[in-house]
């Protein structure tokens, strides 16, 4: 017969892989803290995506934005877009190339992800008039990847309408040779001093529906979000559930075992 600890531990051993995992490698939430998701989508067939993540506790709104397929080594100019006056505005898609020269530029894509909100520069200024400040927005590494995270004070109007803005992040490479450049697609129409590559959108997220209801502590992970067609709050559910369950054979364990402690201590067999 299998001594009664060894069976447990077996059960405990036997719980469904997957189970385990979400119970040790999901973040822990704080509870205090409501956040929405904004899945980032390739515009401009960039190949650029990405996960962001906005917080609010009061005034104080942070970002945490990861993204890859970006330009590596050049600057992205990134912001949030929309409106706080009840407009409801959406990401646009490669077919809102109005003037039909083949790239979706930021005058065309504005019509449907309206104008900047936030400039989500790494330092200084976040207004409006910071949008064109590359030279403090994040620079994407040598694997074209970005990671940011600032914290802003914003209006209340923000905090009221947080769920109607959007991220996007801006630049291209359109003659692939890894810089951004007048060869690619001429001037850009918002500053001709720069090349159109350098504010042309290349992706776009809006937020989720509702609240995902909190933070991950350590912000977010790289990608299009849930897997498997999971909601967040699905997936923070699941791994509830199972750190609860995981929690209860624990305990279960503890409590079988502790009397076999206390035999062993009198000399008697366990």
């Amino acid at each position: 017969m299998m001594p009664k600890r060894t069976g447990l531990l077996a059960a405990l051993a036997a719980l469904p892989v997957a189970l385990l995992t979400v119970a040790v490698a999901s973040p822990v939430f704080a509870a205090d803290t409501p956040a929405f998701q904004i899945d980032l989508e390739q515009l401009n067939d960039s190949g650029s995506t990405g996960t962001a993540l906005l917080s609010l506790r009061g005034n104080a709104l942070t970002v945490w934005i990861k993204s890859e397929g970006m330009v590596p080594g050049q600057p992205s100019a990134q912001h949030l877009h929309g409106s706080t006056d009840g407009h409801d505005f959406q990401c646009p898609d490669d077919a809102d190339d109005t003037n039909g020269d083949g790239i979706l530029d930021n005058t065309e894509a504005t019509v449907h992800y309206g104008d900047i909100n936030i400039s989500l520069t790494e330092s200084g200024d976040t207004d409006a008039g910071s949008g064109l400040a590359v030279d403090r927005m994040p620079v994407a590494d040598a694997q074209g990847k970005v990671s940011y995270k600032r914290t802003i004070t914003v209006g209340q109007d923000v905090v009221e309408q947080i769920k109607d803005l959007h991220i996007v992040q801006h630049g291209v490479d359109r003659n692939d040779n890894g810089k951004y450049d007048f060869e690619g697609a001429g001037k850009s129409e918002l500053d001709p001093k720069l090349p159109q590559e350098a504010t042309a959108p290349t992706n776009c997220g809006v937020v989720k529906g509702a609240a995902v209801g909190s933070v991950p502590v350590g912000g977010v992970e790289t990608g299009g979000g849930a897997a498997d067609g999971m909601s967040s709050g699905a997936l923070a559910g699941a791994a509830g559930a199972a750190s609860a369950a995981a929690a209860g054979v624990l305990v279960l364990v503890r409590r079988r075992t502790a009397p076999v402690a206390a035999v062993a201590k009198t000399g008697e067999a366990a």
